[in-house]
C-alpha cells in the first residue's frame, strides 16, 4: 500500500453522497434486515444472538414442554459470556444473560429453541437458562439490580409457560442431575430471589 499519497474522494463522489443523504429514507431501496431482533421473547431484553452452532433449533413448547428455569452464574464477565456464546466452537449457550452492574438483560437464544446450558439434554429441552454475570465466590456481583431484573425476567417466563414460582421449578445449575457445577453457589439468596419473582 502506498502511504505517500492518500486517496481523496472526488468532488463528484462527495456530491453524490450529499444527494443521497438528502433523499428521504422511505425512497431508498429496502435493505435486508434480520427481523428476529425486533421480536425478542422478553421485551426488556436486548437481542445478542448466540451462534447457531451453540443451540438446537426447536419449536418449544410444541416440541418439548417448558417447566423449569435454571439459574446460572457465568464465572466470566458479561461481555466475555456473550463472546463465548457467539463463538461457534464453544458449544454452549443460555437463553438470557443478566449484567451485574445494572441488571441489563441480553437475550441470546429464542425460548422456542433449546439452549445448551444445563449439561443434561432432558433439562435443556424443558428449561429456560438464565446466566448471571459474576463468580460463585464473589457475592458482590449479586447486586440489587441483578436480583430485581432477573426476578422480573423469571416471573415473565413462569407466567408465559405456567411454571410455578417455587424452588421446585426455579432451580440452580447445581441441582441438574449429573452436573458437576456449583452455581449459583452458596451466596445466592434463594429466599430473596423467589420472593422477588413472586412479587414481580
Amino acid at each position: 500500500m502506498d502511504r505517500a499519497r492518500p486517496l481523496l474522494p472526488s468532488r463528484r463522489h462527495l456530491l453524490k453522497g450529499a444527494a443521497l443523504a438528502a433523499v428521504p429514507h422511505a425512497l431508498l431501496p429496502a435493505t435486508r434486515v434480520d427481523a428476529r431482533p425486533q421480536a425478542v421473547d422478553y421485551p426488556a431484553a436486548e437481542w445478542q444472538p448466540a451462534s447457531s452452532s451453540n443451540y438446537t433449533a426447536s419449536s418449544r413448547p410444541t416440541s418439548y414442554s417448558v417447566d423449569r428455569v435454571v439459574i446460572h452464574v457465568t464465572q466470566e464477565t458479561y461481555a466475555s459470556t456473550l463472546a463465548i456464546f457467539q463463538n461457534p466452537k464453544k458449544e454452549v449457550s443460555a437463553h438470557y444473560v443478566v449484567r451485574s452492574a445494572d441488571g441489563h438483560v441480553a437475550h441470546c437464544v429464542r425460548e422456542s429453541d433449546v439452549a445448551w446450558h444445563a449439561g443434561n439434554w432432558d433439562y435443556n429441552t424443558r428449561s429456560i437458562g438464565i446466566e448471571h454475570e459474576g463468580w460463585v465466590d464473589k457475592p458482590a456481583y449479586f447486586t440489587n439490580a441483578l436480583y430485581e431484573q432477573s426476578a422480573r425476567l423469571t416471573a415473565a417466563i413462569c407466567d408465559r409457560y405456567r411454571i410455578p414460582k417455587d424452588r421446585a421449578h426455579i432451580i440452580g445449575h447445581y441441582e441438574v442431575p449429573g452436573t458437576d457445577h456449583t452455581d449459583p453457589g452458596p451466596d445466592w439468596d434463594w429466599v430473596r430471589y423467589i420472593r422477588l419473582v413472586n412479587f414481580a
